[in-house]
């Protein structure tokens, strides 16, 4: 947890600096994540997964138009991280 709080307190320091950089980054890992799922859309579960994925990075953008509390904002960002992440390997290893 002290990594967690070390980079929490770093996010909320820079977080003016932070916020463009990160929607960027997570932008273009939804839709690496999105295009790996419809290059795999032979699978039964393409959709669920392709709304999983537009959801996660549309919370994350949307918790920084609605100004939300940076905790949470950071917390949103690393969800969508994570969550694309597993798409992006789940799709990797089916293709």
């Amino acid at each position: 947890m002290n990594l967690y709080n070390k980079y929490l307190v770093d996010f909320k320091k820079a977080y003016l600096l932070y916020v463009p950089l990160s929607i960027i980054f997570q932008s273009c890992l939804g839709s690496i994540a999105a295009m790996y799922i419809l290059m795999n859309s032979a699978s039964r579960f393409y959709m669920l997964e392709l709304f999983i994925c537009v959801i996660v990075s549309m919370a994350y953008n949307a918790s920084i138009m609605a100004q939300l509390k940076h905790k949470w904002v950071f917390n949103l960002l690393i969800l969508s991280f994570l969550i694309n992440l597993l798409l992006i390997i789940i799709n990797l290893i089916r293709l």
